[in-house]
């Protein structure tokens, strides 16, 4: 069985040699690991609430969001503060103990920043952890926000470097990793991961996983989503990913990031339970609660409390490390 000892300097081969193994194996070595290091009948329960939807100038293939395409999605201006601590509230209510934020720019201004602030610290008085995602930040503005008391920052890689292209033009894959080098550096804690079913060989979710395994620190949180099609997308109509395959993913994301949290993020409103199962047993131990993720459809909380109550998982409290900084 593979060293549970963190390391960042995995191999392409090793990675692979991981993916190759036997599925029962696969899922015993992860599920070996996520029980040194997690209790496995507990889930961490994220809420995501899109703040500024649509208008984005990137091109990324998956996103509706994109003004580049007709999806007929209605931009919106930045949520009144007061409107975003209402849907805080709501999903404290229903059992998430960590509010995240997304806002559909590729870099936030100055200005918009010291708004999204403003949201920051009203969620914080509710007793949440909070997390953001805003696009690509410069150093100054993760010290700000550092300062404002943000507990997690998300900025995913997406893909492997060689897929990249493939997805995004606007925006190389340097600037994401910069992004992430800054956050890092303000010590701020990171949700980072990737998207599957893009047409992807599993030879780029073998290199999606190890870039993010080699990353100085790992992510604290890893969110693996499943793509969700959307018409007049570019990959609207990308052929579906094989579902254990799904799992494989997550299982040696499981074994590559021994304690980081790994989530169930977009795409789980196309999965069975009998799949969703077979994830929190790979090691999956986080997941998006709500009907909506930014713009997407998600399961409804009623449904996941059944399956949490069919599997015997318990929503995790809020945890807080010796550092005072949230843990994953």
């Amino acid at each position: 069985m593979t060293d549970t000892t963190l390391r960042h300097d995995w191999t392409h081969e090793e990675v692979q040699a991981l993916f190759d193994q036997p599925f029962n194996d696969l899922l015993f070595q992860a599920q070996s690991i996520h029980r040194q290091h997690f209790d496995p009948n507990s889930v961490q329960i994220s809420s995501l609430l899109s703040i500024k939807t649509g208008a984005c100038p990137e091109d990324c293939a998956y996103c509706p969001q994109s003004a580049k395409y007709d999806t007929e999605l209605e931009p919106e201006r930045l949520l009144p503060v007061e409107e975003v601590k209402q849907a805080a509230l709501n999903a404290k209510r229903n059992g998430a103990t960590r509010f995240c934020m997304g806002a559909a720019w590729r870099n936030p201004t100055d200005r918009n920043l010291e708004r999204v602030i403003e949201m920051i610290s009203v969620v914080k008085d509710l007793g949440m952890e909070t997390c953001v995602t805003l696009g690509m930040l410069t150093r100054e503005q993760t010290h700000r926000l550092k300062e404002a008391g943000l507990d997690y920052y998300n900025h995913n890689l997406d893909t492997s470097p060689e897929y990249y292209g493939e997805i995004i033009t606007t925006r190389s894959y340097q600037d994401r990793l910069d992004t992430l080098r800054h956050v890092q550096e303000a010590r701020i804690n990171v949700c980072c991961g990737g998207i599957v079913g893009m047409g992807e060989g599993e030879e780029d979710r073998v290199e999606l996983l190890r870039q993010l395994a080699n990353l100085p620190k790992h992510p604290e949180s890893v969110p693996i989503n499943l793509l969700v099609q959307v018409e007049n997308t570019p990959l609207y109509g990308t052929d579906a990913l094989d579902p254990l395959d799904f799992v494989r993913t997550v299982a040696v994301a499981r074994i590559l990031m021994p304690k980081s949290a790994v989530r169930l993020s977009a795409g789980r409103s196309d999965m069975s339970d009998e799949l969703q199962a077979l994830c929190f047993h790979a090691g999956a131990n986080s997941i998006f609660y709500g009907e909506k993720l930014l713009t997407t459809p998600n399961p409804k909380e009623n449904q996941d409390l059944e399956l949490f109550k069919r599997l015997g998982i318990r929503p995790q409290s809020v945890r807080h490390s010796e550092t005072g900084q949230n843990a994953a």
